[in-house]
């Protein structure tokens, strides 16, 4: 059995919006009704486990009897920072399952079905993958000038791991260094493989990105018929 948490922790502070950017519309429906979408398809036997802050869970079932949106999920508390929500999300996993698990943003409705099991079969063969794109803008830093593009990738969603190497992993005690879950499982030890991710895989934080996700969805759309 395969699993998915998605992880839903967004105030939308940068979106100037008192509504949580993972409950903003977008072409007809909320941006995280999408992204779960994504899943159940491109990974039809897997269980979804959503990490939501717990005053949001109200206005996500509300959200859910609008929209007749009725795919099965776990829901569990989301936590203080990124890594006590998923911690809390391996919780609701049973103990003695084995497979994949995927974790993946919220607010990332527009991930390929290719980049997602691109990312698990890889991540059955060597433990650890995650999507990346290259840098195609010139990259500066801040205080050493000019680098090599060539040798920085952007990291993308869902990144992917044998579950049991996930969680011993996540057995570790929290570190501020942990800013994504490639961070945890190399601290454990275990190396991360790179797959290519899609461009379109933008992370919604705002108005303008979510402009964007509405073009680049009505263009699939549009595709599709």
């Amino acid at each position: 059995m395969d699993y998915v948490i998605i992880v839903a922790g967004g105030k939308g502070l940068r979106m100037g919006s008192d509504m949580p950017k993972q409950f903003l519309p977008l072409c007809g429906m909320p941006v995280l009704m999408h992204t779960l979408r994504r899943f159940a398809t491109a990974l039809p036997g897997a269980e979804i486990v959503l990490a939501l802050p717990h005053d949001h869970q109200a206005l996500w079932q509300q959200l859910c009897r609008d929209h007749h949106f009725n795919l099965p999920v776990t829901i569990v508390d989301g936590g203080v920072t990124r890594f006590h929500s998923i911690a809390n999300a391996l919780t609701v996993i049973p103990a003695e399952a084995d497979g994949i698990v995927a974790v993946h943003d919220g607010v990332r409705p527009l991930v390929s079905t290719e980049v997602i099991i691109r990312c698990v079969e890889t991540a059955r063969e060597t433990g650890a993958a995650i999507p990346v794109v290259p840098v195609v803008e010139t990259l500066r830093h801040v205080k050493g000038g000019t680098v090599d593009r060539n040798e920085y990738r952007l990291v993308q969603t869902p990144q992917t791991f044998d579950l049991s190497l996930h969680r011993r992993a996540y057995s570790q005690p929290y570190d501020d260094a942990f800013t994504d879950d490639a961070s945890v499982v190399e601290r454990y030890g275990h190396p991360v493989t790179l797959v290519e991710g899609n461009r379109e895989n933008i992370k919604i934080t705002t108005p303008a990105d979510l402009r964007m996700a509405e073009a680049l969805l009505g263009q699939n759309e549009a595709q599709d018929r």
